[in-house]
């Protein structure tokens, strides 16, 4: 079984943790929605120092959040993306769209 984990600290902290793909996406996509609509800060960051390994599907949660947070009201910064998440946003023209945040 793949661990993957997402949370939420008090200072507005989004971290994503493990593994992030097609199996893992999908339940990190819900519980990284509600965990953003609870989180009471004006910034929302989203730390990925702990992704162990990402597919595209990594990046799409990262774009899914940022959308939710600026939806919310929230300014959104993007933190510690590892080099594959990078490479893939490079591909599709998103890295300086992400690291604009």
């Amino acid at each position: 079984m793949i661990d993957s984990t997402i949370t939420l600290s008090e200072d507005g902290v989004l971290g994503l943790a493990g593994v992030l793909d097609y199996r893992t996406g999908p339940a990190l996509r819900k519980q990284g929605k509600a965990l953003i609509a609870s989180s009471k800060g004006a910034t929302l960051v989203l730390d990925c120092s702990k992704v162990e390994k990402s597919s595209s599907v990594g990046l799409s949660l990262l774009l899914a959040f940022m959308r939710d947070a600026k939806a919310a009201g929230k300014a959104v910064e993007v933190r510690a993306m590892p080099q594959d998440m990078r490479e893939i946003a490079e591909v599709y023209d998103l890295d300086e769209v992400l690291a604009g945040q």
